[in-house]
C-alpha cells in the first residue's frame, strides 16, 4: 500500500475510511480541514513523535539586552535548512562566554590559571580540571541553575540573568535546549502515522454525526436512513479510546516540560 505523504492524500484517506464515495459524507470541506488541523494540533501537543528535541544557538545582541528576553518567534528562528522552527518548550539554557573578557585578575579562576598554568609545557592539567569542576559544583550548590520562563504564545524566553553585566554581556552565546514542533509538510512521513489517521477520521466522523443530527430522520436517495446518534456516539467512543491510548503509550513528555 502506498504511503500517505501529503495533506490532500491524508484527507482523501480519512473520507474513504468513512465510506466515501459509496456513501455521501455530509461534512463541508472546510469542516474536514478544521478537523484535520485539530488532529494535528493534538498530535503535536501530546505525541512524542510530534516534536523534536534540539539545541538552538543564539548570540546575544544589544536588542536582547535591552528587551531582557530572547525572541523565539518562528520568523527569526530557523534550522540549518532555513526552515522556520516553532519552539513550544525550553528546558535549559547554557551560556558560553569569552572567559578572558569576563574574568578579572582578582577572580579565583584567574589566579588558578596564573599559578597552575603559567607554563603549559610543565604544568599538570589534571589539577586544574578537578579544581574547575569543584568550583562549578559550588556555584550550582549556592546559586543553582539560572531560572528561565518561556511562554509558547508570547514566543519570548525570559532568563533571570543580570542582562548586560559580566553574567550576560553582548556577544554571549546561549545554547537553548528546547522542543520544536514537526511540520508535516516538511516531514511528510507524519501524514502516514497510524494513530493520526485514526484520530482525524474519528473527528470527521463525529462532525458528520453532529451535522446529521440537525436533519434527524431524513432519508437519503434510495430510501437509506442514517442513524445520526449512532454515528456520533461511535465517533465519541473511538476518540476516547484513541486519546486514552495517547496518554498511556505515546504522550506526556512534552506536556511535562511545558508545565
Amino acid at each position: 500500500m502506498a504511503s500517505i505523504t501529503s495533506r490532500s492524500q491524508f484527507k482523501d484517506y480519512c473520507l474513504r475510511r468513512l465510506g466515501f464515495p459509496v456513501i455521501d459524507i455530509n461534512v463541508d470541506d472546510d469542516q474536514v480541514e478544521d478537523r484535520i488541523d485539530d488532529a494535528i494540533q493534538f498530535f503535536i501537543d501530546r505525541h512524542t513523535d510530534g516534536t523534536q528535541k534540539l539545541y538552538y544557538v543564539k548570540r546575544l545582541d544589544q536588542t536582547d539586552i535591552d528587551n531582557r528576553y530572547i525572541n523565539l518567534d518562528p520568523s527569526v528562528v530557523v534550522d540549518s535548512s532555513n526552515n522556520s522552527l516553532d519552539i513550544v518548550g525550553v528546558t535549559r539554557v547554557f551560556p558560553i562566554q569569552d572567559s578572558q573578557a569576563t574574568i578579572n585578575m582578582f577572580d579565583l579562576r584567574y589566579q588558578l590559571r596564573l599559578n597552575e598554568l603559567y607554563d603549559f609545557t610543565s604544568a599538570s592539567y589534571i589539577n586544574y580540571t578537578l579544581t574547575m569542576q569543584h568550583l562549578r559544583s559550588l556555584e550550582l550548590l549556592f546559586t543553582g541553575e539560572v531560572p528561565i520562563r518561556y511562554n509558547r504564545h508570547m514566543r519570548r524566553l525570559f532568563v533571570d540573568w543580570s542582562w548586560g553585566s559580566n553574567e550576560a554581556p553582548v556577544g554571549t552565546v546561549a545554547i537553548l535546549e528546547c522542543y520544536a514542533t514537526l511540520n508535516p509538510d516538511i516531514y511528510t512521513d507524519m501524514w502516514n502515522d497510524r494513530w493520526l489517521k485514526k484520530y482525524a477520521t474519528a473527528l470527521i466522523k463525529r462532525m458528520w454525526g453532529s451535522n446529521l443530527k440537525k436533519f434527524k430522520g431524513l432519508q437519503l436517495p434510495g430510501g437509506v436512513t442514517l442513524n445520526a446518534d449512532e454515528i456520533y456516539n461511535d465517533a465519541e467512543e473511538e476518540i476516547k479510546l484513541l486519546e486514552d491510548q495517547m496518554e498511556s503509550e505515546f504522550g506526556g513528555v512534552l506536556e511535562f516540560y511545558m508545565n
